[in-house]
């Protein structure tokens, strides 16, 4: 069985989406206890989501983990589902709480809104000039050196495919305040680059 999580970079962990394959399908299947449904549901979203989890905790094992909760989460809840949102950005909301959970378990600081609200206002995006002037390794490094919430904007809004509303539902937050964190963290990055010497 292939690993969905192998090779999977910062930027670069958008899945290959089927549109053949019908989400809203698969979970109506899943909902009725079909393991080959749940099966096909890991191998489109899984490696989405395990990128995004990545993102946030920032260790291999732990994101497993949160993935595995996730999916048992999926399985458990499929049935619930109400097509409000695309079934990549629900199962992405659920790895979230996942992962929000987990980290309060171990007692983890994660950063929270009054944080963000005190960086700097919007500027040039510098995610754009990195990328044209660094390498993509060290601009991943860049990025596993940004505080959780940064990571998670980061990934949602540019490596998952969901459109800022959906970001926004997955965060439970405003557009606006998504689009403040992206602004931040870009800013974070930027500042990152910048102290390594890679945005010149």
């Amino acid at each position: 069985m292939n690993d969905p999580h192998r090779d999977v970079g910062a930027l670069t962990f958008t899945a290959n989406h089927d549109p053949a394959c019908d989400d809203a399908g698969l979970l109506r299947r899943i909902g009725q206890g079909d393991e080959d449904a749940m099966a096909a549901f890991y191998r489109e979203h899984g490696r989405v989501v395990f990128a995004q989890v990545l993102l946030v905790v920032g260790e291999r094992a732990l994101a497993e983990e949160i993935v595995q909760d996730t999916m048992l989460a999926v399985w458990r809840g499929a049935g619930s589902f109400r097509g409000e949102s695309s079934v990549r950005s629900w199962a992405i909301a659920i790895a979230r709480r996942q992962t929000r959970d987990r980290l309060r378990r171990q007692r983890l600081r994660v950063v929270d809104d009054a944080f963000l609200a005190d960086q700097p206002g919007p500027g040039p995006g510098p995610e754009v000039m990195a990328l044209d002037r660094a390498e993509l390794a060290e601009v991943r490094g860049a990025i596993r050196e940004l505080v959780p919430a940064h990571r998670e904007v980061l990934g949602l809004a540019f490596g998952s495919g969901l459109s800022l509303p959906e970001v926004a539902g997955v965060l439970e937050i405003p557009v606006g305040t998504v689009k403040s964190r992206l602004t931040a963290a870009r800013t974070a990055l930027n500042r990152i680059l910048d102290e390594k010497g890679q945005n010149r």
